[in-house]
C-alpha cells in the first residue's frame, strides 16, 4: 500500500521533540495557552514574514475571524473562487457576509482574475483568495482588483505554508490550517491568522478568546477557539522542520513530473511564474477520473480527489443561487483532477510505482 500521507513517519522525525515537550506541558500544568503557544506564534510569524501571528483552534475559525477583523458591512459580499474546500465558503457565511463566486484559470486551477474582476460588483468588500495545491493566487491581480474596488483582501493559506511570490505586495492578512495533513499538521486540529496589522491581531485574539484579554472582562461578543497547548508543541517541532519538508516535496514532484512526462492521458500541474510551491497536493487531470481512481486504488495506490465537487455544486450553498455552467473551468477540472500521493517522505521507488500503475490504468481505458 502507498499511503497518501505518512503521517505515521512525519511523527517518527519529530517524536523525541514531542514527548519531551508533552513532558514540560504536563510538568507545568500549562494546559491553556502558555510559553509553547506563545513561542509558537512568534516563530510561525517569524518563518512566514509577518509580524503577527494568532494561533486558533483550527482552519475555518481562521478564515472566519480574519473576515470578522475586517468590519465588513453585515451581509456584504467575499469573492472566492468556485474551486475550494467548502470550509472557505462556510467561514464566509459564519461571519455574516455572502460567499460571491468566481472561476478559476485552466492552467493552474487558481483564481481567475478577469473572473473575479466581474463577481466584483457594488455590494461586495472582500476578495479571499485560494492559495491552492502548494502555491499562490495571482496577488499582484488581486491587490490590482481590490485597490481599484476599494475591497479587503484575506488570503486562505491553508495550503501554502512557506510558498512565496516574486514581486506581489505584502501581505496583510492571510488565514491557515494545521489540520494533520498540511504541510505544516498538528495531530488534530489547529489554525492561525498572520496579520501585518497589531490592531487586527488583537481584534482576531478577542474573537478566539471570549472577547477578553483580561480576565473576566469582555470588551466584545466572542468565542472559543484558542490554539491547543499541546498542539503547539507538536507545530513547534515540526516548523523546524518545514523548509527541509517542502524541498523534499518539490524533489517528489520534479520526480512525477519526470515519471509521467508523455504519458498520453496526463496532463501534469504547472507552477505558475514567480511562484516558489510547496506541492501540498499534486494534481495532474486524467480522462474517465473515476475509473482511473478505482484502478490505482484497487492496485493500492491511496490517490484522492480534492475536490470533487467546486461549492456553487454542493447541495448545502444551493442558497447562493449558482448553478451548473456557471464556472465552467472548475467544474471541467472537477471530474478530471487526481490527487497523486505526496509528503516529505515519499520514497522514489514508491513514486515509480505510482506511475507505473497509472500507466497501466490509463492504457486499458
Amino acid at each position: 500500500m502507498i499511503p497518501f500521507v505518512d503521517l505515521r513517519a512525519a511523527h517518527a522525525e519529530v517524536a523525541d521533540d514531542v514527548l519531551q515537550g508533552f513532558d514540560r506541558v504536563m510538568r507545568d500544568a500549562a494546559f491553556v495557552g502558555g510559553p509553547d503557544v506563545a513561542a509558537f506564534e512568534e516563530e510561525f510569524a517569524a518563518f512566514s514574514g509577518m509580524p503577527h501571528c494568532v494561533g486558533l483552534g483550527n482552519g475555518t475559525d481562521a478564515v472566519e475571524f480574519a473576515l470578522r477583523a475586517c468590519g465588513l458591512p453585515a451581509g456584504a459580499g467575499v469573492v472566492l473562487p468556485a474551486n475550494t474546500f467548502v470550509a472557505t465558503a462556510e467561514a464566509v457565511l459564519r461571519a455574516g457576509l455572502r460567499p460571491v463566486l468566481a472561476d478559476c484559470d485552466d492552467d493552474f486551477l487558481l483564481l481567475d482574475p478577469e473572473s473575479a474582476a466581474s463577481a466584483a460588483g457594488p455590494d461586495v468588500a472582500a476578495i479571499l483568495p485560494v492559495h491552492l495545491y502548494g502555491q499562490q493566487a495571482p496577488m499582484a491581480a488581486v491587490h490590482e482588483i481590490a485597490a481599484r474596488r476599494g475591497l479587503a483582501v484575506v488570503e486562505d493559506g491553508a495550503q501554502s505554508q512557506g510558498s512565496a511570490q516574486e514581486g506581489r505586495p505584502p501581505a496583510e492578512l492571510v488565514a491557515t490550517s494545521f489540520y494533520p495533513g498540511k504541510n505544516l499538521g498538528a495531530y488534530g486540529e489547529a489554525g492561525a491568522v498572520l496579520t501585518s496589522s497589531p490592531e487586527t491581531a488583537r481584534a482576531v485574539r478577542l474573537l478566539s478568546s471570549h472577547g477578553s484579554l483580561e480576565r473576566y472582562r469582555h470588551e466584545t461578543l466572542g468565542f472559543n477557539s484558542r490554539l491547543d497547548t499541546l498542539q503547539a508543541v507538536v507545530l513547534r517541532a515540526k516548523l523546524r522542520r518545514l523548509a527541509a519538508w517542502n524541498e523534499a516535496r518539490r524533489a517528489a514532484a520534479d520526480r512525477y513530473d519526470k515519471l509521467l512526462s508523455g504519458v498520453e492521458g496526463v496532463r501534469l500541474p504547472r507552477t505558475a511564474p514567480g511562484n516558489l510551491h510547496v506541492w501540498h497536493l499534486y494534481v495532474i487531470r486524467v480522462p474517465e477520473r473515476d475509473r482511473v481512481l478505482a484502478g490505482l486504488h484497487a492496485a493500492g495506490v491511496q490517490a484522492q480527489i480534492h475536490y470533487p465537487v467546486p461549492v456553487h455544486l454542493q447541495p448545502a450553498f444551493r442558497r447562493l443561487g449558482y448553478g451548473p455552467g456557471d464556472f465552467p473551468v472548475a467544474e471541467k477540472a472537477a471530474g478530471q483532477i487526481l490527487s497523486l500521493p505526496m509528503h516529505p517522505h515519499l520514497t522514489e521507488a514508491q513514486q515509480e510505482r505510482v506511475a507505473e500503475v497509472l500507466r497501466e490504468v490509463l492504457s486499458g481505458l
